[in-house]
């Protein structure tokens, strides 16, 4: 399902004002140890992307896999800037997850709501599911801002693939509704957020609650934009994600 985002101003565009950093090219065999994080270039689309893998990764037959997307601040190619927040943060300061996650980059001028970067996402699910002990039944993706709009359309898109979602302060298309009710969603925003407006949530998890969807929505009163601080800090979340599979 193809769908136009019109952006209208909405996000917040930071100027990204650092050196391009070299990633590493991902051979076939395991190329971080369990408890690491660290940057790949996926070869066939020049994507770059965190990769983590959980400490238990060796020990596990299968393992959760969460895709996690940057908001609009984040884009360029210093794939430092990933490490501000959300779960790759989490990880870098030491923090144990248990998933596996991958953190792609988004290039300067461009969205992740685009039709061909979500082909680029998608391409980068199928490389870590082919190469990485991923259960392919709890598959998440969460996203900040612009990774929050990404999160909805990837939702819609796909969603016979990903067993649930946790959109923070972004939306999506009202007539997608039907498709993202097959996915379990807990979307996040705070209040007062100037930049993306609180209705854009809010009216996606009604419009999924009425296509016979299980959307629910957090507000934070007395958050403006950075609603993502307190949503990626509550273990409620990660909880919540673990407790869904495609076997719904």
């Amino acid at each position: 399902m193809k769908k136009t985002l019109l952006f209208g101003g909405i996000f917040l565009v930071l100027t990204a004002c650092v050196m391009k950093t070299k990633s590493s090219k991902e051979p076939a065999k395991l190329a971080l140890s369990p408890g690491e994080q660290k940057a790949f270039t996926l070869e066939e689309n020049g994507l770059d992307y965190y990769l983590y893998l959980p400490e238990n990764y060796n020990k596990a037959d299968a393992l959760p896999f969460m895709l996690f997307l940057h908001g609009a601040g984040e884009r360029g190619d210093s794939i430092e800037q990933l490490l501000q927040w959300g779960p790759p943060k989490k990880v870098a300061n030491g923090e144990s997850m248990p998933f596996i996650i991958a953190s792609p980059q988004c290039p300067t001028n461009k969205y992740w709501p685009q039709d061909d970067q979500l082909d680029r996402l998608v391409a980068l699910m199928d490389h870590v599911e082919a190469n990485y002990k991923v259960d392919p039944k709890r598959v998440y993706v969460t996203g900040l801002s612009m990774g929050g709009y990404g999160t909805w359309y990837l939702s819609a898109r796909y969603n016979d693939r990903i067993a649930a979602a946790a959109p923070i302060c972004g939306g999506g298309e009202l007539d997608s509704a039907a498709a993202i009710a097959e996915v379990p969603i807990w979307a996040f925003h705070g209040a007062k957020d100037p930049v993306v407006p609180l209705v854009r949530s809010s009216e996606m998890v009604d419009a999924v609650n009425a296509a016979g969807g299980n959307a629910k929505l957090t507000i934070y009163p007395d958050e403006e934009h950075l609603s993502w601080r307190p949503a990626y800090a509550n273990d409620s979340l990660y909880t919540w994600l673990l407790s869904h599979s495609l076997d719904r």
